[in-house]
């Protein structure tokens, strides 16, 4: 087998099952009746640009390096920071997401919003201390609602036991 040919299997397999090591690797490999050395599945996997992730579970997988993914997930970050620090309130109304922030801040947070790039989202709207996002029905903008709302509340608690923390002397 080529390398190329062995290459494209490889990016296959990792993007099709999850794969923690190179031994689960190589043994998938095997289950197609190709076998290559350690050695060659370590240079490939550099060629590929293939990393280790934490998956949903908390357990580390390989996938393939995505410069874009890493970018939106930096973007990701700072609008939950952002979000954090100015969000008063979250509601909806229809299909209308509604983020209640502190003064002047409503356009910094609909800025943010739309670099992300959120799928639900079909235009945001900014006055001086509120943010309307329009989705296109009402169980969407519940969805935006529950996000947004996770977020804001896993702060929240987060303030709560750093507080609390304090008071304990810890």
């Amino acid at each position: 087998m080529h390398k190329n040919e062995r290459q494209a299997l490889i990016k296959q397999i990792i993007t099709q099952h999850t794969i923690r090591t190179q031994e689960d690797l190589l043994k998938r490999l095997q289950e197609k009746d190709i076998t290559i050395a350690q050695a060659t599945i370590s240079r490939d996997m550099r060629d590929l640009k293939i990393i280790k992730t934490i998956d949903e579970s908390g357990k580390s997988k390989f996938t393939l390096y995505d410069p874009s993914f890493a970018q939106k997930q930096e973007e990701k970050d700072k609008l939950i920071n952002l979000f954090n620090d100015i969000v008063t309130k979250i509601e909806h109304v229809q299909f209308l997401t509604i983020i209640h922030t502190l003064p002047d801040n409503a356009s910094l947070l609909a800025a943010m919003i739309d670099d992300v790039h959120l799928p639900e989202v079909k235009c945001s709207l900014a006055g001086f201390d509120t943010v309307v996002l329009i989705v296109s029905d009402e169980e969407h903008a519940i969805e935006m609602e529950n996000y947004f709302t996770e977020i804001w509340e896993k702060r929240m608690n987060e303030s709560d036991k750093s507080l609390e923390n304090r008071v304990e002397g810890k």
